[in-house]
């Protein structure tokens, strides 16, 4: 069900239930805000809070508050709640502790957080176990703690599950713009996607940052991608923890490779939300969002007074996902013209120190580098401290790349390599003008390389199931359910003796394989022996393995690459698809990518080229190529039996599909589904 946030987020009339000092919070700092409208506390005896009037119940307000900051215990909590929804309040923060969040110290959260959802109804509610939101466009301010920002015209967006790095947030000191700051707390109600779309919906926030513990409804992040796209605002994410359903015990490499993590960054790849993996890179990364928006591509130049910072500005770049394109004829005329005949002129570029203080000749030189092939020239500056030097002589540095911002109509960005050597008020000037100001050469470098366009996928994710207990399927049975899909497999025969063995090894052919059934990892234990070319070998292979039935199999020949391809049921995010090197180099080459299902051709051939063994598919040294459309059929027959056993599937690996240059078939296969 959609619920309007709007009154919640953005009130005319605030309430505050409860007189402790978290209360009085949340009145001193819509006061400090500059707050308009009305704030009404309540208590059942005060006379008055912080100066204000005191009523005593939701029914004696003069009408009903548009918010309502509820900071009592959890119990009184649900009565205000139901009291508020009676009277059509605009929705309310839950403040108290001791819900679902709680339920492992406390078996009654989750009994007390139904019958918070039930007293609350349509209403919306923040919460619970959580600080609430600061609304810097209009003061409006259910906060109840100090926080570090100030009012705004426009702004990015944040939601945090977790107050305290909210709070952190506000006390940023990097020139970022904060519109909103929201915590969801448990999210019992409205989750992240909910509020992340309201906020959008504002047009004065420009980018939505979200710091995500847990996603929570699917359905939900692909509207709220969906919403942005369409807005033109763009989300970037940073993910932390894993999902505990996605903990549960796996068999396969393929659960190993892809880690609990690799299903967030496939989900979060398909929306097209950016991601960034530390706080100061988040920051930086909604600055440059704020004033830009994603950047067309991932070419950098970068220009400094030093060839040390040139250095170690593309030694950074490599591994941060930005390119640093040699200078073109243009710019290595305009440059020379700009800066004479004793500079060496690459990019990142050393400009040295001749043109120093000479603002003009200086403009020159910044616009000269700028060029449409650049999605952002970065001016590297690290400013002195003012309590112990003169920061002054280092104005013609910003007066120069502001002019050439302006001159070009191009994006600049002004870097410090050391976080703390780029000033709060220097900062905010150069987001005034249009240049984006990055504390640290690193985060810059981090922003620049995650927030690119990336194209969302149109088709919904498949949901997965809840996860739990599982089966493994044996071996041959595996291999038939999945060639019902269009699996190609090796012609065999199980045996469930030595026995049969014996009597049906002929009918399969020589050369030929031999595997023990029931063995997750048969290479290790012995399970799989090779190119038995004769009945007898095939049956002293049997006698060896410590196995309850057998498989054997038509051993095939020129293979040019083994590839891995697995799916795990991931609760939190749906069903990862894990393509890499297989065979018995599986976990030493760790070379993998991972997507979401369904995946389109398209996005599956572009994993397979990010591969580092790609070269090998695609022909390596005179040797012929595989048959990508052999790959690609046998992929989707995993993909299709994935999707239509949805409800029970926990676990695919093939491993190794052989890769020849007439087809793709699956030497091994793993299959474990819900019991």
């Amino acid at each position: 069900m959609t619920r309007s946030l709007d009154r919640l987020l953005r009130p005319r009339t605030i309430a505050v239930v409860g007189g402790g000092a978290w209360c009085k919070q949340v009145v001193l700092q819509c006061r400090k805000m500059g707050f308009a409208g009305d704030i009404w506390p309540l208590h059942p005896s005060a006379d008055s809070i912080e100066g204000l009037p005191v009523f005593r119940s939701v029914d004696d307000l003069p009408q009903p508050p548009d918010a309502t900051f509820i900071g009592v215990n959890r119990k009184a909590t649900i009565d205000i709640v139901a009291a508020l929804a009676a009277r059509d309040a605009g929705g309310a923060v839950c403040f108290a502790s001791g819900f679902l969040e709680a339920q492992a110290e406390d078996a009654t959260g989750a009994d007390l957080q139904s019958a918070l959802l039930d007293a609350a109804g349509d209403m919306p509610i923040l919460g619970p176990n959580c600080y609430g939101f600061i609304n810097y466009l209009d003061g409006a301010l259910l906060w109840p703690d100090q926080h570090g920002g100030r009012r705004v015209d426009r702004g990015a967006a944040l939601i945090t599950q977790s107050s305290n790095i909210a709070i952190n947030l506000t006390m940023q000191a990097r020139a970022l713009s904060l519109a909103y700051v929201v915590t969801a707390g448990n999210q019992a109600q409205s989750g992240i996607a909910e509020i992340g779309m309201a906020l959008l919906d504002d047009p004065r926030v420009t980018t939505l940052g979200l710091h995500i513990e847990g996603i929570g409804d699917l359905r939900a992040f692909e509207a709220l991608a969906d919403r942005a796209r369409e807005l033109g605002k763009p989300i970037v994410a940073i993910k932390v923890g894993r999902s505990d359903q996605a903990q549960a015990a796996t068999v396969s490499h393929t659960a190993s490779l892809a880690g609990q993590d690799a299903g967030a960054a496939a989900l979060l790849a398909r929306l097209g939300i950016s991601r960034v993996d530390d706080m100061p890179s988040f920051v930086e990364a909604l600055k440059l969002l704020h004033i830009a928006g994603p950047l067309p591509q991932n070419t950098v130049a970068t220009i400094s007074c030093s060839g040390g910072e040139a250095s170690l500005a593309a030694d950074m770049g490599l591994s941060r996902a930005v390119t640093f394109p040699p200078l073109n004829t243009r710019q290595k005329t305009d440059l020379r013209a700009a800066l004479g005949p004793r500079v060496a002129l690459a990019n990142p570029l050393d400009y040295h120190t001749y043109i120093w203080r000479d603002v003009p000749a200086m403009t020159r030189a910044f616009a000269a580098i700028a060029d449409p092939d650049i999605a952002i020239t970065l001016l590297i500056v690290d400013f002195p401290r003012a309590d112990l030097c003169d920061p002054s002589d280092w104005d013609c540095v910003i007066d120069a790349t502001i002019a050439a911002a302006q001159q070009t109509e191009r994006l600049y960005g002004m870097v410090a390599t050391l976080p703390e050597l780029m000033p709060e008020a220097v900062a905010q000037s150069l987001m005034a003008a249009g240049v984006v100001p990055f504390c640290g050469l690193a985060e810059a470098l981090a922003a620049c390389g995650a927030v690119l366009p990336a194209p969302r996928d149109p088709l919904p994710i498949t949901l997965p199931n809840p996860g739990g207990a599982a089966r493994l399927i044996p071996e041959g049975e595996a291999k038939t359910a999945l060639a019902a899909y269009g699996l190609p497999i090796p012609k065999s025969t199980r045996c469930m003796s030595l026995t049969e063995v014996e009597t049906q090894a002929d009918d399969i052919g020589f050369p030929q394989v031999l595997k023990g059934e029931g063995i997750a990892h048969k290479t290790e234990a012995g399970a799989v022996k090779l190119n038995l070319t004769s009945r007898e070998e095939t049956c002293t292979a049997a006698q060896s393995m410590r196995a309850s039935s057998f498989l054997i199999e038509q051993m095939i020949t020129g293979s040019i690459a083994e590839l891995l391809v697995g799916v795990i049921n991931d609760p939190a995010h749906g069903f990862v698809l894990t393509l890499g090197a297989g065979g018995t180099l599986t976990e030493i080459l760790d070379d993998t990518v991972s997507l979401l299902i369904p995946a389109g051709d398209e996005q599956i051939t572009t994993a397979l080229n990010s591969l580092r063994i790609a070269p090998l598919l695609r022909g390596y040294r005179g040797k012929p190529a595989a048959d990508l459309p052999a790959i690609l059929r046998a992929i989707n027959a995993v993909q299709n039996f994935t999707i239509a056993h949805r409800g029970d599937l926990q676990e695919i690996e093939i491993n190794p599909l052989l890769c020849t240059p007439t087809d793709a078939i699956a030497a091994d296969a793993l299959l474990r589904r819900a019991l």
